[in-house]
């Protein structure tokens, strides 16, 4: 089998994509919501976000391990729920001090070049948008990426928005993500506030199967390029983690191509895995397909919403 260093030549690229006649790069792993595929967590997790919006709930924590895709979802709530009429910001505080994030959020905010302009405070400014959706009962969702790497300053600003008791806020839902380590770093007021917890776990073997299909289909190419075997060790090995298993699978792809194979099996998945991770045993099993509800914090009106409406 050939390196799956090649990977890091000029001509992989090129190599991959003249053997497979993919049109783009199936296995990116960025964020782009053209690639977002919606396994069964993460159509849960959109699921309470819709319920969220419908009840007028404050405040939600979406937390996952790195790796399990919440940066990809986040990507995802402007267009789910800007179709439910809401007015949805995406911000990720990761590196920002101070207010920065207060002059960020309404650099985001579609206000309107009076009201950008206006000689007031920024959380005044702040104020009169959240007042004016209110009065056109629009629910304003912000959703902060990487919470738990806010500053101070933006955590005590969070944390106004959730516990206020003002009428103007009570169309605004914030969406906070996080690590599980960094839960503890969020003020106690936001976690108590909280309507609902989203546990965004790893997929199943079923998911690995509709992603590597769906990535397959997106890039025109056939979908049994990848063996029902080769997605078992797939999911297997990676233990379902979004993110590894984009980067197993591309690597996979590569290695596959560089050997002259005519479809990815399970024996390139081990190899491309032990060159990605040298001397480590595959990640624990994939949660099981079917049935058992995760033991989660959360109003069980969810899930009966989201069955409702399939």
């Amino acid at each position: 089998m050939a390196s799956v260093t090649v990977f890091a030549k000029g001509y992989t690229r090129r190599m991959v994509r003249d053997q497979w006649q993919f049109t783009a790069p199936p296995f990116s792993g960025d964020s782009d919501p053209a690639t977002f595929h919606a396994g069964g967590p993460q159509d849960e997790a959109l699921a309470r976000l819709e319920w969220l919006v419908e009840q007028r709930q404050r405040c939600a924590l979406m937390v996952a391990d790195e790796g399990c895709g919440k940066s990809h979802l986040c990507s995802m709530i402007p267009r789910r729920l800007g179709g439910m009429g809401c007015e949805v910001v995406l911000l990720s505080l990761r590196g920002l001090g101070g207010d920065d994030w207060l002059d960020l959020l309404l650099a985001r905010l579609p206000l309107d070049p009076p009201a950008r302009a206006e000689a007031i405070r920024p959380w005044q400014k702040l104020e009169d948008r959240l007042r004016e959706n209110t009065l056109m009962e629009r629910t304003t969702v912000i959703v902060v990426d990487d919470a738990d790497h806010a500053s101070a300053a933006a955590l005590d600003g969070m944390t106004r928005l959730v516990v206020a008791s003002e009428p103007l806020f009570h169309r605004t839902l914030l969406v906070l993500t996080t690590s599980p380590d960094g839960m503890t770093r969020l003020p106690a007021p936001l976690r108590q506030r909280t309507a609902v917890r989203i546990e965004l776990a790893p997929w199943d073997e079923e998911d690995v199967a509709g992603f590597i299909a769906a990535a397959l289909d997106r890039v025109a190419a056939d979908r049994d390029l990848f063996t029902p075997e080769a997605v078992a060790t797939l999911a297997r090995f990676t233990g379902g983690v979004p993110g590894a298993v984009c980067r197993l699978a591309r690597l996979a792809v590569v290695a596959a191509s560089a050997d002259g194979l005519g479809s990815v099996d399970a024996g390139t998945i081990e190899r491309a895995w032990r060159e990605l991770v040298p001397d480590s045993s595959p990640r624990p099993s994939c949660p099981a397909p079917a049935g058992d509800e995760p033991s989660l914090p959360a109003n069980p009106q969810v899930r009966v919403v989201r069955r409702l409406g399939e």
